[in-house]
């Protein structure tokens, strides 16, 4: 496990939770091309898709998306003032997290039926209800490992030692994916449950398993403490994540709800579009965000605030002159990519066409996912969890009424604008609070570079799609050597056209962002 328990510093380890995240991505979308081939987008992908709705839910109650963001400030304290009671704080922890997902687990495994009705208000059919309870019975086990897992995690993450987290996505879409291949083929009368087992399997491997032998090969003390004072400051962290679920835990959700008053693949379509727009925002956003916080907060507790706010704002502005540009011409070759990755099998011409409108759409909440992580990551590491809070249910509370006026109204696409809605108003927030709390040196300078890089990217997005275009036109009969094409042309013609536009109108923003990356590199633990 030695490879597992090495230190890494920001920069590297930034690399590697990019890598990671890249290739995780990269195998959800095999995971979803699997899906897709054998299944399509219909009912049964639909009742897959929306039976993970109560587990994240779960996820989202016991703020397990942010569960190493509340525990690593504290872990850091009790382990510098005493081994011991790091110790005795994680052990703590570890036994009252994973009782409470235990119960809740528990609770929705007897009210699966009741539960699964209310997923999906749209579908009515008994027999429907029905299918999607066997789904959500067997996806309602992995969330506590992935839970439990999470205070390992949080061990390693405060180690520095990124290599086992980094492992842990590709651990669980391996295992989703050979679950699903093995029941199409030996059991096709089980339908999607294969991939289902495969979630559960990934969970108790990648998320537990696994993290927990790193640990203890890296030194591991567990003790029988149920009570311990830092559990206290724990709960006042994490409580308000607890109690108020944002925008940002429950945008998947309410496409899963909402979705179910379109037509038949909706949820389908939404949630293949979410995945694909989540690729930049994990490979750019989430990949330095987790490999920075350590050091957010490593500096927010030494009383750094000027070095706090410099990371912040170099993060920020070197991620958004990554995320805009790839998104715009991720914007430009939707249909391409979609007909490359799933239009094959059961994944009709017809589909492609529904779901790139669907996906152009959700690109444009891309840099809004990048800003409001990273201010995210800076309130939490100053061990400010409600503002975050109060912002997203404050936004949520707005979106809903519209997530149910559009979604009744114009469907699939309705939800798609709601979800973008939600979002856009959910980082002005956030702004607006950062700005008012802690000033605005964190931030200096976005608005310009918002400008900037959407300035710089519509126009090179309109060549790319005019060039991708161009080239599926010329080989019709080849659908897929066509969209491979099609990528690979208008890539290039963005990649250049933008590259010109940088040297004639800003040819700073490409030095100021690979310093800023340099710096984040060259940075010590």
């Amino acid at each position: 496990m030695s490879v597992f328990t090495r230190s890494q510093r920001l920069g590297p380890a930034a690399l590697l939770m990019a890598a990671s995240v890249f290739l995780s991505r990269f195998m959800g979308l095999i995971r979803d091309k699997v899906i897709s081939y054998y299944f399509g987008a219909g009912v049964e992908t639909d009742l897959y898709n929306a039976s993970f709705a109560i587990p994240d839910l779960i996820h989202s109650l016991l703020a397990g998306g942010y569960f190493s963001i509340t525990l690593i400030p504290l872990l850091t304290q009790f382990f510098k003032e005493d081994e011991e009671k790091g110790w005795a704080f994680f052990s703590a922890t570890l036994w009252w997290i994973s009782l409470a997902a235990l119960a809740f687990a528990s609770l929705a495994w007897i009210f699966a039926p009741a539960l699964g009705a209310l997923i999906v208000p749209g579908l009515s059919d008994p027999l429907v209800i029905d299918r999607l309870t066997v789904f959500l019975k067997i996806a309602l086990p992995a969330q506590v490992c992935i839970l439990s897992g999470s205070c390992f995690n949080a061990v390693l993450m405060l180690r520095r030692q990124f290599a086992l987290p980094a492992l842990t996505p590709l651990v669980y879409n391996g295992c989703t994916i050979t679950g699903g291949i093995i029941c199409v083929h030996f059991f096709p009368e089980r339908g999607m449950e294969g991939f289902s087992w495969g979630v559960f399997a990934g969970a108790v491997l990648g998320f537990l398993v696994l993290p927990a032998l790193a640990v203890r090969a890296g030194g591991l003390r567990f003790k029988a403490v149920l009570f311990h004072p830092g559990l206290k400051p724990f709960l006042l962290l994490a409580f308000p994540l607890m109690l108020g679920q944002s925008i940002v835990m429950l945008d998947e959700q309410m496409a899963r709800v909402f979705g179910s008053f379109g037509q038949e693949g909706s949820i389908s379509y939404l949630s293949y579009s979410r995945r694909i727009m989540m690729v930049p925002v994990g490979v750019v956003t989430q990949s330095i965000g987790v490999a920075a916080y350590p050091f957010l907060a490593s500096l927010a507790a030494s009383g750094d605030i000027s070095g706090f706010n410099r990371t912040v704002n170099r993060v920020m502005l070197a991620s958004l002159a990554v995320i805009i540009p790839l998104s715009f011409w991720m914007m430009s070759a939707a249909g391409p990519t979609i007909r490359l990755i799933f239009q094959q099998g059961m994944f009709s011409a017809e589909n492609t066409e529904s779901m790139s409108v669907i996906l152009v759409i959700m690109l444009w909440s891309a840099p809004l996912w990048n800003i409001q992580q990273t201010l995210g990551r800076g309130f939490y590491a100053r061990r400010n969890t409600l503002t975050p809070v109060l912002a997203g249910t404050v936004s949520t509370l707005l979106a809903i009424p519209l997530y149910w006026f559009l979604s009744v109204r114009y469907g699939v696409l309705g939800v798609a604008v709601s979800g973008v809605s939600g979002m856009a108003l959910y980082t002005f927030l956030m702004l607006r609070r950062w700005n008012s709390h802690f000033g605005g040196e964190a931030v200096l300078g976005l608005g310009k570079r918002l400008a900037l890089l959407l300035g710089l990217s519509l126009p090179c997005a309109l060549l790319s799609r005019f060039s991708s275009d161009f080239t599926d036109a010329l080989l019709p009969s080849v659908p897929l050597l066509a969209a491979f094409l099609s990528l690979c042309v208008s890539f290039a013609v963005f990649s250049l056209s933008f590259s010109i536009l940088c040297r004639l109108t800003a040819p700073f923003l490409w030095k100021e962002t690979l310093d800023s990356l340099r710096k984040m590199v060259k940075k010590k633990a």
